[in-house]
């Protein structure tokens, strides 16, 4: 018996990083115990030994607080009223401890957001205010912005700076920073997942298998791409009719002469402008010009070429937009740019240019499967035009469901979608009687048009 308690806490020290310090057999016994029981989700139980090790030598292990988490979640779950504040407030003390001891796996960052979390879940019972709560997730935005990171509590903080402005407590202006802001750091994250996830997407196209800890790492990084796309939308709701043109027109103008020189402002002036499609206006045209004359940059000249294609003038303009993809030297910057361009060429119906598009942004940023079903649809839309008879027709669906497949293969987010995408396209491809009718099966059919493909009958 000793020797498997011995060999428990052996594989507990490693698992945990532990620190040898305040190492004591009471500990250790009371370590083994805590950690079997909450390992069988047996809360209750393990409290009281949790609570001796946390007490009496609160560095020796990370179990403690791994661990303790998961056990006062369940006393909280499982209390009300004053007893459920108490251990509220001891998971909070909880987090502090664990940056306290270990900071480098629980960052003042993570610390200070879980806390600010905790605090607006249960702010009524707290008392907290509007303000107060802001100000607990800034320390943690402003104190260690690299590990605030959580989708959950950057959308929290920018909810409550709306509710402020709402409350004639913050300016516009200060509400457009801290949109800004948000939107800065959300960027951020989704390059660095993305950059993480392309490396295994790309070892997958290339017929490698992903190995189990590969695969696992996959998940997450889609899961928290997942959680960035949903929060990035809800922040642009939220935000909704508080940022109209007529909004940020007046406000800019305003601005504009103490900020002509603060590059800065203008870049997120005429991003402002162009994503709440303002571009009409006079005062979009002084800020990209002012932009493009002290710091030119690729979206400075994606905006003059945004100008000139509004002015009829369409070879300028697509001497702008290529000299915007030359001056973009991050791939995942390049790619929004490059979606940005196909999305343009799609719309107004170029097909083929926004193809060509399409591939080059899978190229940039190949674990977003959004091009994919772009280039289905284009497919599916063509099928009337691109085929001599009704079934050669009806074959280009096989395509565009071939096609919408890729998507889901490739962008974990886009499984469910491009699963139904295909099934509907299938379902409008020649049936089996169709097929035995033509004779043809197996055959491959080329398919004309600007499509310029082929495809297999099954």
């Amino acid at each position: 018996m000793k020797t498997k308690i011995t060999l428990l806490l052996m594989a507990l020290l490693v698992g945990f990083n532990t620190s040898y310090a305040q190492q004591d057999e009471e500990c250790m016994n009371n370590l083994s115990i805590f950690d079997s029981y909450a390992k069988n989700k047996k809360y209750d139980e393990a409290y009281e030994s949790w609570m001796k090790v946390r007490t009496k030598c609160p560095q020796f292990n990370r179990a403690i607080y791994v661990r303790g988490e998961k056990i006062l979640e369940h006393k909280i779950k499982n209390s009300s009223g004053e007893e459920k504040m108490s251990f509220v407030k001891d998971l909070m003390k909880l987090n502090t401890e664990y940056n306290q001891y270990f900071a480098a796996k629980h960052p003042t960052g993570k610390m200070l957001d879980d806390i600010a979390q905790m605090s607006y879940e249960h702010r009524k019972e707290l008392g907290y205010s509007n303000q107060e709560l802001y100000d607990m997730f800034d320390k943690a935005f402003k104190e260690d912005l690299k590990n605030f990171k959580s989708p959950k509590g950057l959308y929290t903080y920018f909810s409550l700076a709306v509710d402020l402005f709402d409350a004639g407590k913050m300016s516009a202006q200060d509400l457009f920073d801290k949109y800004d802001d948000v939107n800065d750091k959300i960027e951020a994250e989704v390059g660095q997942l993305s950059e993480k996830l392309n490396k295994l997407i790309q070892k997958e196209e290339a017929g490698t298998a992903l190995t189990k800890k590969e695969n696992s790492r996959k998940r997450s990084y889609e899961s928290y791409l997942k959680a960035y796309d949903k929060i990035s939308g809800s922040v642009d709701t939220k935000i909704g009719n508080r940022a109209t043109c007529e909004v940020l027109i007046p406000l800019y103008q305003k601005d504009f002469q103490q900020n002509k020189n603060d590059a800065k402002w203008l870049q997120r002036a005429m991003n402002k402008m162009y994503s709440k499609d303002c571009t009409d206006d006079p005062m979009f045209i002084k800020v990209v010009q002012q932009k493009n004359s002290i710091e030119p940059n690729a979206d400075t000249a994606y905006y003059l070429g945004v100008l000139k294609e509004k002015e009829g003038k369409t070879s300028e303009a697509e001497q702008y937009y290529k000299q915007s993809m030359d001056l973009q030297t991050d791939p995942l910057k390049k790619w929004k740019l490059v979606y940005r361009l196909a999305e343009k060429n799609r719309k107004k119906g170029s097909y083929g240019k926004a193809r060509q598009l399409y591939r080059e942004a899978l190229k940039l940023n190949p674990s977003n499967g959004n091009p994919h079903l772009r280039i289905a649809g284009m497919y599916a839309s063509s099928a009337n035009n691109c085929g001599s008879d009704v079934f050669n027709k009806r074959a280009v669906y096989w395509l565009a469901a071939s096609e919408a497949r890729k998507a889901g293969r490739v962008d974990g987010r886009l499984k469910k979608a491009a699963a139904q995408t295909a099934a509907s396209y299938s379902a409008k491809a020649p049936d089996k009687s169709m097929i035995f009718s033509k004779g043809n099966s197996g055959q491959t059919i080329k398919i004309g048009c600007w499509i310029g493909g082929s495809v297999r009958v099954p």
